[in-house]
């Protein structure tokens, strides 16, 4: 764990580092691109995570409250350089926030939204130039245009860097942040148009990122979804509120919300490093990561999906550059989700339990792990994994269990998960279980049925499905 006085101390500084030819590094959005001995392809994190969510699914104000504030009692799993209002970054993961995106879509945009399920909504950093954020606009409701969806419109997310005190580096890379609603066209249903925007989502970022814009890495997209939102930055964790205006709004509510402190051991923060990534959080290390990346690039060739059809080879290449290890992971996550997988089963695939000398284990479970092992490698490394779709949540750990995760349940249906003890305070009174995530097992939390459902009871289920 990493000590607030370890933080203070970072060797990394905020000074741009000079190439072994004695010229600057060249920097991109904030970071260095590759020279001497760094490689950006290396790139690392140790980070805090949590999660607090109403096992009934019930929204409530005091849901992203406790998360907050679970947030900001995890200051010492964040990084910093050498401004201590500079930080490696931190952000909040939410369900849709329904009464607030409607009331912001009346007063900013001027329309009412269509009923939930049949809109998505993201945020996106975008260049601080605005002819170039202009191009990266117009590309973007080309890309919906041409997915045959309704661009409903572009909104200012209100930000207070001045409120929330972000440092100099901070600032030096900040984007501008807006809010893209993107309806559904006729006889499109939910899982539908989410599949839609992830293509949008893809096909815009591989164009814009592959342009010759000056600030083309400015352009990203936090999330585009039907069912979660994203606000994030390289900021500190008590920054995340002051800098977003719409976390404190009233009216945002959720029965979900994860929050993630980075701490970025070795590699360069960025705001689109930050996390939440769309799916999941990650406290560790990804250690198996160049030849995650290179199997899942050598198998584009052969991939096909019966959802997307001709799309898939839009959505290549699936693992995208400039991401750390775990923005990595989150897209191999995304893609084998989308492709028609649920999100526990994906989750189950890249991070597999230690089955091959399991002698104890079920057939049909050991079947599983055997046949997609030949599918997919392990993302192995010290690894805690919080994931959500908005109808799970969930955290699984590594095969060796070499990062923590505790929970705790509580009479009134809430679940609180994190990477340790102590982030929100509650009655002992009001516990009705608590304990620590096992070496492979998963936790998981389903709200359309409203319970928590057993590792061994949900892998079953998984397992048994098809005739492995």
């Amino acid at each position: 764990m990493a000590s607030r006085r370890q933080n203070r101390q970072s060797p990394r500084s905020i000074d741009r580092p000079v190439a072994p030819s004695g010229q600057a590094a060249i920097f991109r959005n904030g970071r260095p691109e590759k020279y001497g001995l760094y490689d950006p392809a290396n790139e690392h994190d140790s980070c805090g995570v949590g999660f607090v969510a109403h096992i009934k699914g019930e929204r409530s104000r005091q849901i992203v409250d406790d998360s907050l504030h679970m947030l900001d009692h995890m200051t010492h799993r964040g990084g910093c350089g050498c401004e201590a209002n500079t930080g490696d970054g931190a952000g909040i993961l939410t369900a849709l926030p329904y009464e607030f995106l409607e009331k912001v879509a009346v007063s900013d945009l001027g329309t009412s939204l269509p009923e939930p399920g049949l809109y998505g909504v993201g945020v996106v950093f975008l260049p601080r130039d605005a002819a170039e954020r202009e191009s990266c606009k117009q590309a973007v409701n080309r890309v919906i245009q041409e997915e045959g969806q309704s661009l409903l419109g572009w909104r200012d997310v209100p930000v207070d860097p001045d409120g929330a005190d972000i440092g100099p580096s901070a600032r030096a890379a900040e984007p501008v942040a807006e809010m893209l609603f993107v309806g559904a066209a006729d006889g499109v249903d939910r899982e539908e148009l989410e599949r839609k925007l992830f293509v949008i989502r893809k096909r815009a970022s591989h164009e814009l990122r592959g342009s010759d814009l000056r600030e083309a890495l400015l352009f990203y997209i936090c999330s585009l979804s039907t069912k979660v939102l994203i606000y994030k930055g390289m900021l500190t964790s008590q920054q995340v509120p002051l800098y977003f205006d719409d976390l404190r709004d009233p009216d945002y509510t959720s029965h979900l919300a994860m929050v993630h402190s980075r701490f970025s051991t070795n590699t360069f923060p960025s705001w689109d490093r930050a996390q939440p990534n769309r799916f999941m959080s990650h406290n560790g290390e990804i250690n198996t990561l160049r030849g995650n990346a290179n199997w899942m690039h050598a198998r584009q060739g052969v991939l096909q999906s019966d959802l997307f059809g001709e799309d898939l080879t839009r959505l290549f290449p699936v693992i995208e550059p400039e991401c750390s290890d775990s923005g990595n992971f989150d897209n191999a996550l995304e893609f084998l989700y989308h492709a028609g997988r649920s999100l526990p089963e994906a989750v189950m695939m890249m991070i597999p339990e230690a089955w091959q000398n399991h002698h104890s284990m079920s057939e049909a479970k050991r079947a599983f792990y055997e046949y997609h092992s030949a599918l997919q490698e392990p993302w192995d490394g010290p690894a805690s994994i919080s994931f959500t779709d908005g109808h799970y949540i969930g955290a699984v750990l590594d095969r060796n269990g070499l990062r923590p995760s505790r929970y705790y349940v509580t009479h009134d249906d809430r679940v609180i998960m994190a990477s340790e003890v102590g982030v929100l305070e509650v009655d002992p009174a009001n516990v009705r279980q608590k304990g620590r995530l096992q070496p492979g097992k998963m936790f998981l939390v389903d709200f359309e049925q409203g319970r928590i459902i057993d590792d061994e009871e949900l892998k079953d289920d998984v397992a048994g499905r098809r005739p492995y």
